[in-house]
């Protein structure tokens, strides 16, 4: 687990809210990797100019319970790249909605495809980055 959250901004910011909430009184998790996607498909988007539906994800931990009222930040970043396709590394942050701490709540991977306006994968108009390498 990571002790900071990442050094660029999240892709997505929001207040977990009680609608969200397990029997338990804690955030579905089902709402993270709602969230998680989102935020993946926004970078992935921005990142190949077209449309980006998720087509696999994997990876996912959850370390700690996100609370009704924190406040959420999902970073995510590009880790890798194909010929049509893209894998995006997305960190969920938990802030007590009271308080300046945080810490990681979640981690996962996803991959996207970019996609044309006739539904076919649409080559990646950028040069394909290595495993290991990332763009924020």
């Amino acid at each position: 687990m990571v002790e900071f959250p990442p050094d660029y901004p999240p892709a997505i910011r929001a207040t977990a809210m009680a609608c969200d909430a397990n029997p338990y009184g804690k955030i579905f998790v089902g709402w993270l990797m709602g969230q998680m996607a989102l935020a993946a498909g926004s970078v992935a988007s921005r990142f190949c100019g077209a449309r980006a539906p998720v087509v696999a994800a994997d990876g996912f931990s959850f370390t700690a319970p996100v609370e009704i009222g924190d406040e959420v930040s999902f970073h995510a970043e590009i880790v890798g790249t194909g010929r049509t396709s893209m894998t995006v590394a997305v960190q969920v942050w938990r802030r007590d909605r009271h308080g300046e701490g945080t810490s990681q709540a979640a981690a996962g991977r996803f991959t996207l495809v970019s996609m044309g306006e006739d539904d076919r994968p649409l080559p990646l108009k950028v040069v394909p980055l290595q495993e290991g390498s990332s763009l924020g």
